[in-house]
């Protein structure tokens, strides 16, 4: 092996570049030559591919978003989009690749590899819904977003005694709104995995104003059952009596951008350095990925095809602590 490619895929995440970062330059410490590919899979599709240097990572760790940029690009997923791909990787006489990314980017990874090609997958997602590890590059930083807008947002509600909706991506995860409610405080939390009756929040504020709480704070998922509009929406519809203000923010994209956190940094360099390694020892057709304090890597087959869902015993524990 000689060269080994690098892509960024689907929806952005804070710490890409130093993933990217990282394995250009542990790349080029094993003897490789490194290249980055544009735009995806979408860069493979068309055979665009550019020589990376120390030099073309200096400077980048601290940046959001990714230097090689990212794309969906539902012409993979076609057998002529990945029998293009393959012929541009050959063509570019590239041994192997990574990619970084979230579940979708996982399933293209497979699919070259379930084909011959040499690839390791590297699971960045503000999502953390990837099986095979805790963290996904990415999660940490759009977690303390969240969080400081929470923060932020509850000195209002408590300013003008009102309830506030605010929803946090997370496509059909729970995870970010699970760890940003307990962390913020959250009186109710309502994520996709787990059952929300909308009438449990209306009680909730009622017992909320009786135990005489200046705010009351609902963090909702975005592909929860109810999401922040609908909740906010039958708040208006079934609880004007209670004449409890309520305001909604949708956090939105501010989520996926900034630099990325101290944690998502060192978990983008480590899973770095060990997909060159994976490449290097011939292991490939895995994502690596981190389980407790220790890196180690997952069949993309299972990555794929297993789900992963938040914490419900973690669910049960916020509702305690929000009495």
């Amino acid at each position: 092996m000689q060269r080994i490619g690098v892509l960024t895929s689907g929806g952005d995440a804070p710490g890409m570049n130093a993933a990217i970062r990282a394995v250009t330059r542990t790349g080029l410490a094993s003897g490789f030559e490194v290249y980055g590919v544009p735009r995806g899979y979408y860069g493979l599709i068309e055979g665009t591919f550019t020589p990376l240097g120390a030099r073309d990572v200096g400077g980048i760790i601290q940046r959001g978003g990714t230097m090689l940029m990212t794309a969906r690009c539902p012409e993979f997923r076609t057998p002529e989009g990945q029998r293009q791909a393959l012929q541009s990787l050959a063509a570019a006489r590239i041994d192997g690749l990574i990619v970084i990314g979230g579940g979708g980017s996982m399933a293209g990874a497979a699919t070259l590899g379930d084909q011959g090609f040499p690839v390791v997958g590297l699971p960045a997602s503000i999502d953390n819904d990837l099986h095979g590890t805790d963290m996904a590059v990415g999660a940490d930083t759009a977690l303390n977003t969240a969080l400081d807008a929470i923060d932020r947002i509850k000195d209002t509600a408590t300013s003008h005694n009102r309830a506030f909706i605010i929803e946090v991506m997370g496509r059909n995860s729970g995870f970010l709104a699970l760890m940003a409610g307990v962390a913020g405080g959250a009186e109710v939390i309502a994520v996709p995995e787990i059952p929300f009756d909308p009438q449990t929040v209306i009680d909730a504020i009622r017992e909320a104003r009786r135990k005489g709480k200046p705010h009351f704070i609902v963090v909702v998922a975005e592909g929860s059952r109810w999401n922040g509009r609908e909740l906010g929406d039958f708040l208006q519809q079934h609880a004007p009596a209670d004449r409890f203000e309520t305001r909604l923010t949708i956090l939105g994209h501010v989520q996926r951008g900034g630099s990325p956190t101290a944690f998502d940094r060192l978990l983008a360099t480590r899973l770095g350095i060990a997909a060159v390694e994976h490449l290097q020892a011939g292991r490939s057709g895995v994502m690596v990925g981190l389980r407790g304090n220790v890196i180690g890597a997952t069949p993309l087959v299972e990555v794929i095809n297993t789900c992963r869902s938040v914490d419900r015993q973690f669910y049960e524990v916020a509702r305690i602590l929000a009495l």
